[in-house]
């Protein structure tokens, strides 16, 4: 299966931004206080969302994927993918239409970099049923909080899911998968990312997301 790259700009006035990394990375914090910027300080609508688990049906995947039992490599990768559909279709694309600031916790680079990466399925095969999936959709920019996953694992807290009992050499692929994708979108244009270094303090990292956020909103030169 292969679906062509849509345009990263999605139809409508919205903008919509992923946050991407590993376990323990620190994406619901920082996704939160862009969040609480946005509305705040622009007055822009926002709706935080995350995958798995965006939609009550991707609640019900999420605990599938997550919390039930083994399954083998092609399957997880579908049922991210439903969720992924039924997530873009009912929550993302109307917000985005009606011109809302869309941040997610997880989008298809997620998928790429665990099932690809960690899970060593084709990482084409992956992203093109994503893209089927959500109809060529791709965020505006991609934020990337790149962390050891040594310290990502000692940040947890509570039982680990299955993706966290997946072991070193897994999260030690996850990350390179990731870093993999930054630079090779930032060389061939398809996608905005930017790389942060997740081991800096919290205030830190969120003035360096401000400041590029602030430049794809067209707000700073």
């Amino acid at each position: 299966m292969h679906v062509p790259a849509a345009p990263s700009a999605p139809d409508g006035p919205g903008f919509f931004l992923s946050f991407e990394g590993g376990d323990g990375a620190g994406k619901s914090t920082q996704l939160h206080l862009l969040a609480r910027w946005l509305r705040d300080t622009l007055g822009r609508e926002v709706v935080t969302t995350r995958e798995p688990g965006g939609t009550t049906l991707g609640v019900e995947l999420r605990n599938a994927v997550l919390h039930g039992e083994d399954v083998d490599p092609r399957t997880e990768a579908l049922l991210y993918a439903t969720d992924r559909a039924h997530h873009v279709h009912t929550v993302i694309r109307p917000a985005l239409e009606r011109g809302a600031v869309v941040l997610t916790d997880r989008y298809l680079d997620s998928s790429v970099a665990y099932q690809a990466g960690g899970r060593e399925l084709s990482a084409a095969e992956v992203e093109d049923l994503s893209l089927w999936a959500t109809g060529g959709l791709r965020p505006q920019l991609t934020v990337l909080l790149d962390l050891d996953p040594d310290i990502g694992r000692g940040r947890l807290t509570g039982a680990p899911d299955r993706l966290e009992r997946a072991g070193d050499d897994f999260h030690s692929r996850t990350r390179q998968a990731y870093l993999e994708r930054a630079r090779t979108a930032a060389a061939d244009g398809r996608q905005p990312w930017l790389v942060v270094d997740a081991s800096r303090p919290v205030d830190e990292i969120q003035s360096e997301i401000r400041a590029h956020v602030a430049v794809a909103l067209g707000l700073a030169p």
